[in-house]
C-alpha cells in the first residue's frame, strides 16, 4: 500500500497521462512525432525527484514542476507535453487510477481475512460456547457461527470495496473547468475528436473507455471521494467489531489472538496477556472510521466548478484512510489465523448458566408428565432465583438442577439426559456449513492468488 501511494507511483502515472495524451492527439492529426512519444515512453520511470523538486520551489505549482522534470530529459518533446490540458486532467485521473490499485489490494486482503475466519468457523462449528445479548448471558451458539458474523460483516464491506472499485469512473481530459474548450481548439473544434481524444486516452490507461464522468467541472465530483471513504470505513467498523468481540473473549480467557512464547504482556504485571494485536486494529480502525467527515466536508464545501481546499485535505485523509485500513487488516490477517481456543474454559462457562437456560425444557417436559404449566413455571422460577442469589451474594456454584430434583414436581424428570449442550445451539452448525458453502466459498474462488498460505504471526 506505501508503494501505491508513493511518489513514484503518482508521478509515474502523471507521466503516463501526458504519454497517453500526446499519443491520442498524433492518432487525430496534432503534429506530434513518434520519436518524441518513444523519448516520452523511454523516460516515464525515470524521475529526479531532487530536480522536480527546484523546479517546484521556482514555480510553487507541482504539476509545472514535473512537465519541466519530464521535459528536461526529453527535450525534443518538452513542448508537447500536458499540451492542451489542465492540472486536474492528470492529478485526477492519476488519483483515479491509484484508487483502482489501492481498491484491488484491499478486497483482496479483505477476502484473506474472511479465508481464515471461514477455516476458523468450519473448525469450531459444533462446539457450543454462551451466547450474549446486551452482554448478559444468552441462548448458546457455537464458536464457529459466531465467527461467520465477523466474516459476514467484512462481506458487507468487501461487497462494498468491489461496488466502489467497479464503479470507478475517470475524470476524463475536460481542461481548465470541464468544458474541453481547450481540445475543441486544438482539434479543428471538432466534438467528434475530442471525444475520440478522452476514449483513446482511457484505452492507453487500460481504463474501460465508457467509464468516464459524465460531466466534470474542474475535478471529478468530490462526493466519490466520500462515498470512497465511506467504504473503507465499513470495512473498518467490521475490524472494530470483530476485535472487540476478541478482546472481551480474551477477558474470559476463552479466545485469544496469537501470543508468542517470549511476548510480554506488561512491563510491570508480568503474568498479563493483553490482546495488543487487536487493540491496535480496533485503534486503526477508529482512525478510518472518523475520515469519513472529511470526504463530505470536502465535497460540500466546492463552490462552483471548483475551490483548492479539496487538494491538501484529500492529500491526507485518503491515503491514511487507505494505510491505516491496510494495517488494521494486516493484523487481522495475522490474528485470524493463529486464533486459540481455550475449550474447556468455554465448556465451563456454558455449564455455569446453562441451568437456566434448560429451564423451559424442563419444564415442558414435566408437563408432558402430567404437572400444571403454570405451577412449574412457579416452581423453577423460586428456585433459580435461590440459586442465583446464591452465585451472586455468596459465590457458590450454580444448584438449580439440584434444587429442582429435590422437588416432587421434577422428580421423574432426566435432567441430566436434558443438559446436552448440543440439544441447545439449534441449527448453529448446519449455518456455518450453509454461510462457508454461499458466502465463502465465492471469495476464495475470486481471490485465490490474494489468499496467501500463511501469515507471519510476528505483527
Amino acid at each position: 500500500m506505501r508503494q501505491i501511494f508513493s511518489s513514484r507511483r503518482k508521478f509515474g502515472y502523471w507521466r503516463r497521462i501526458w504519454v497517453a495524451l500526446a499519443a491520442a492527439q498524433r492518432e487525430l492529426g496534432l503534429p506530434i512525432e513518434a520519436a518524441q512519444i518513444a523519448a516520452m515512453e523511454r523516460a516515464v520511470d525515470d524521475i529526479d525527484f531532487d530536480a522536480a523538486a527546484v523546479h517546484e520551489r521556482n514555480l510553487r505549482h507541482d504539476v509545472m514542476a514535473h512537465v519541466h522534470a519530464f521535459g528536461d530529459l526529453v527535450p525534443e518533446a518538452a513542448g508537447l507535453i500536458h499540451l492542451g490540458a489542465t492540472s486536474q486532467d492528470v492529478v485526477c485521473n492519476a488519483d483515479l487510477l491509484i484508487q483502482r490499485d489501492a481498491l484491488g489490494l484491499t478486497a483482496g486482503k479483505i477476502a484473506s481475512v474472511v479465508d481464515r475466519l471461514g477455516h476458523f468457523a468450519s473448525m469450531h462449528r459444533d462446539l457450543p460456547t454462551l451466547g450474549f445479548t446486551h452482554y448478559q448471558p444468552a441462548q448458546p451458539t457455537t464458536v464457529g457461527k459466531r465467527a461467520t458474523l465477523w466474516a459476514q460483516d467484512l462481506l458487507i464491506g468487501l461487497e462494498e470495496i468491489e461496488s466502489v472499485r467497479d464503479g470507478l469512473r475517470l475524470r476524463g481530459m475536460r481542461g481548465a473547468t470541464g468544458t474541453q474548450a481547450s481540445f475543441l481548439g486544438l482539434l479543428d473544434r471538432d466534438p467528434d475528436k475530442v471525444a475520440r481524444l478522452e476514449r483513446l486516452v482511457a484505452e492507453q490507461l487500460n481504463w474501460p473507455a465508457d467509464a468516464t464522468w459524465a460531466v466534470s467541472g474542474q475535478t471529478y465530483p468530490r462526493l466519490a471521494d466520500a462515498r470512497l471513504l465511506n467504504a473503507l470505513a465499513l470495512v473498518a467498523a467490521a475490524i472494530h467489531k470483530c476485535c472487540n468481540d476478541l478482546r472481551l473473549l480474551a477477558n474470559l480467557k476463552e479466545v485469544e489472538e496469537p501470543f508468542e512464547a517470549n511476548q510480554i504482556g506488561s512491563s510491570a504485571m508480568a503474568y498479563k496477556r493483553n490482546p495488543m494485536r487487536c487493540e491496535r486494529a480496533t485503534g486503526l480502525s477508529r482512525f478510518v472510521m472518523n475520515l469519513v467527515g472529511n470526504g463530505l466536508d470536502t465535497a460540500a464545501t466546492q463552490w462552483f466548478e471548483r475551490t483548492l481546499d479539496d487538494s491538501s485535505n484529500r492529500r491526507l485523509s485518503i491515503p491514511e484512510a487507505f494505510l491505516a485500513l491496510d494495517g488494521a487488516l494486516d493484523i487481522m490477517e495475522n490474528v485470524t489465523s493463529g486464533l486459540v481456543v481455550h475449550e474447556r474454559v468455554v465448556e465451563a462457562h456454558l455449564a455455569a448458566e446453562l441451568p437456566f437456560m434448560a429451564t423451559e425444557d424442563l419444564m415442558l417436559e414435566a408437563a408432558k408428565r402430567g404437572g400444571d404449566r403454570q405451577h412449574l413455571h412457579e416452581v423453577i422460577r423460586t428456585a433459580s432465583m435461590e440459586a442465583a442469589k446464591r452465585i451472586k451474594h455468596e459465590g457458590h456454584d450454580n444448584d438449580l438442577l439440584d434444587r429442582l430434583r429435590s422437588t416432587p414436581e421434577f422428580a421423574g424428570v432426566p435432567i441430566d439426559d436434558l443438559m446436552d449442550p448440543q440439544r441447545f445451539i439449534g441449527l448453529a452448525p448446519a449455518q456455518v456449513d450453509a454461510f462457508i458453502e454461499a458466502c465463502v466459498t465465492p471469495v476464495r474462488r475470486r481471490y485465490a492468488d490474494a489468499i496467501s498460505e500463511k501469515a507471519d504471526l510476528r505483527v
